[in-house]
């Protein structure tokens, strides 16, 4: 038994900063873009659908208008990019036409994907585009967008846009051929490390400080923040070099060989691999990979507010039999205003910390207000819960403690069934109370669509 041809494949290609122009001169690296280009259309060729992700539009900027760094102002920063974004696509378009394949700017705020309606277009575009043979070439539109230059190294938005086409592989090209021990410009120790398979563990054993580029405005950290989000949506996240662009056939084929060695040992065939393995980072995709509208929901929106759960509701979520749906009763209380329909963190009150451990993967989230937070704590027994329900008097709920970001630990996120309002009414309830307290009950769930990202302690997870 031997290889067959790579299977087509959907493919999500990141080429950051440091890849396309030069950190000091500001010239474009004329070289690299050729050969990334060339190896885009060479995979067009064997059948496999390919978005490339690229950064570069401020550092082209600098060079137009003849400024020597990055300024500081988000103005200054918005206006290079307006700059140097034309002239970027411009640059794309003649590459990629000396080869007649044609090709799609689509710029992207997180204001454009945190729209569910928004959402589905961009992803409808995306595959007509690519069914249509065309390379759609995705950026930021760090123009108008205020948060996404300070968060935008384009290595999430690539994750994201892996997860919104159901891509099969992410490649995050960068300046080194993938993860390391420590960073290897300044360690001559350093290691590579072949394979990830818990994000999680890989963050104590590895360095990711030290090299992001003065253009660029990431590293290896947003990287691994990157393969966190693509692995959760099941997308293969490879780390290799931009020099050797072409090495991607080789990784391609290479795992394809994994694939099917695997299957020959099953049906007892011989089959012996006959590549070397090429240089290169792969984070092993998950093996219960987020359903849509969850990966949308954690990763692509800013929560409106909170909402607060006890231990036993940490507990139930955690479990995958959960389907993610939290009812009235494990409720404490909300922090925030917002809507239904909109999304919400999930959170444990610091005082029930033993409930929950923090680990990297929780990461802080914009607060819903700047001033601090009052959360509504509710009063009514909770024997409610079992069907004795005593009188759901808002009016009647005791004065509410304040609680600030400081107070509690976020575990989750989610969409909300309910605003703010009616869920400080039933906090505590019974499902089977819910219509007589509102009035109405579009669902018994207060919160779905749920993902959790800090489990309880082992300890507490019975």
């Amino acid at each position: 038994m031997s290889p067959t041809r790579t299977t087509p494949c959907t493919i999500v290609i990141k080429l950051g900063t440091s890849s396309i122009v030069h950190e000091e001169t500001h010239q474009p690296l004329l070289s690299t873009l050729s050969s990334v280009v060339e190896t885009v259309v060479n995979l067009r060729k064997q059948g496999h659908k390919i978005v490339l992700v690229s950064s570069g539009a401020i550092g082209v900027g600098l060079k137009r208008m003849n400024v020597a760094r990055k300024p500081k102002s988000l103005a200054g920063k918005q206006a290079l990019a307006a700059i140097g974004q034309g002239r970027l696509i411009a640059l794309y378009d003649e590459l990629f036409g000396h080869l007649e394949q044609p090709i799609a700017q689509v710029l992207l705020t997180r204001g454009d994907i945190s729209d569910r309606t928004r959402y589905l277009n961009a992803v409808n575009t995306l595959n007509e585009l690519l069914s249509m043979g065309v390379v759609p070439i995705v950026n930021e539109n760090d123009t108008i967008s205020v948060s996404e230059i300070k968060f935008g190294d384009n290595d999430t938005l690539s994750a994201i846009t892996s997860s919104m086409i159901h891509a099969d592989y992410l490649f995050l090209l960068t300046d080194v051929d993938g993860l390391y021990t420590a960073n290897p410009r300044k360690d001559p120790n350093a290691k590579q490390i072949e394979v990830v398979t818990s994000i999680s563990a890989i963050r104590s054993q590895v360095s990711t400080t030290t090299l992001g580029s003065s253009l660029g405005t990431g590293g290896m950290e947003t990287k691994i923040i990157a393969a966190e989000i693509a692995t959760g949506a099941g997308v293969t996240t490879v780390i290799t070099s931009s020099k050797r662009p072409e090495i991607m056939f080789t990784i391609i084929e290479y795992h394809n060989s994994l694939s099917v060695s695997t299957l020959a040992a099953e049906s007892s065939e011989e089959f012996t691999i006959p590549l070397i393995r090429p240089p290169h980072t792969v984070f092993m995709p998950s093996l219960t990979p987020m359903r849509d509208l969850k990966a949308w929901t954690s990763h692509t929106l800013f929560p409106a507010g909170s909402v607060v759960i006890d231990a036993g509701a940490h507990r139930v979520l955690s479990r995958r039999e959960s389907g993610g749906r939290l009812l009235a009763a494990g409720v404490v209380g909300v922090m925030g205003a917002f809507a239904s329909g909109q999304a919400v963190r999930i959170v444990v009150r610091a005082s029930d910390g033993d409930s929950a451990t923090e680990t990297p993967s929780a990461q802080p989230s914009r607060p819903a207000s700047p001033r601090r937070l009052s959360i509504a704590i509710g009063t009514l027994s909770r024997s409610s819960s079992s069907g004795n329900l005593e009188s759901p008097d808002i009016e009647a709920v005791s004065p509410s403690p304040q609680l600030g970001e400081d107070d509690v630990i976020e575990v989750g996120r989610g969409l909300a069934m309910y605003n703010y309002a009616q869920i400080s009414k039933i906090r505590g309830l019974n499902s089977s109370h819910l219509a007589q307290v509102l009035g109405y009950a579009d669902s018994e769930y207060v919160v779905e669509n749920i993902t959790i990202r800090v489990p309880p302690r082992p300890t507490e997870a019975k």
